[in-house]
């Protein structure tokens, strides 16, 4: 067993001090200590997207990275997604209309991403986001309901950019 470093990770607004041995991914110390199980592990290599968090805005796969690595940087999961009154982010509510989730265990994955996508490139065309959005995996619904439901929840996030 390594010897346990104190890690300082702030995770959807909220200090976590934690003593964790540096050998921890991220997504395993998201769920393990921190208690957010949204982030799912899938094939634990980087390739099927389930494990998608946010980093300093960026779109992370989280069992890529060792908890350590994200010390001082702002990590935003699934569960950060929603409004502090619960209220759904416009990607929850647009999955949901669209269908765009059957059982629901790549979605938090494919939410991440689609919001880190949204938030740096707003106007982004569709031949870019499809290029994008087929770096997570998906077995049941196929792609082209979660591909009307981030370009439903991007007219919306930009809608409410514009609003005063």
């Amino acid at each position: 067993m390594s010897q346990k470093l104190e890690v300082k990770l702030t995770v959807n607004g909220r200090d976590y001090v934690l003593s964790l041995e540096p050998r921890w991914t991220l997504a395993d110390v998201l769920r393990e200590h921190c208690g957010l199980t949204g982030t799912h592990l899938g094939c634990e290599h980087g390739v099927c997207g389930a494990c998608t968090v946010m980093i300093d805005g960026q779109a992370v796969r989280s069992c890529l990275m060792f908890a350590v690595q994200a010390q001082g940087k702002a990590i935003v999961t699934v569960e950060g997604l929603a409004g502090p009154g619960g209220e759904l982010h416009p990607l929850q509510q647009a999955f949901i209309d669209h269908h765009a989730l059957q059982c629901g265990f790549c979605t938090p994955g494919f939410l991440m991403l689609a919001h880190a996508t949204l938030l740096e490139s707003p106007d982004i065309d569709d031949e870019a986001l499809i290029d994008i959005l087929a770096s997570n995996l998906c077995r049941c619904t196929g792609y082209k309901n979660i591909l009307a439901a981030v370009k439903t929840a991007a007219a919306v996030m930009k809608a409410r950019r514009r609003q005063p």
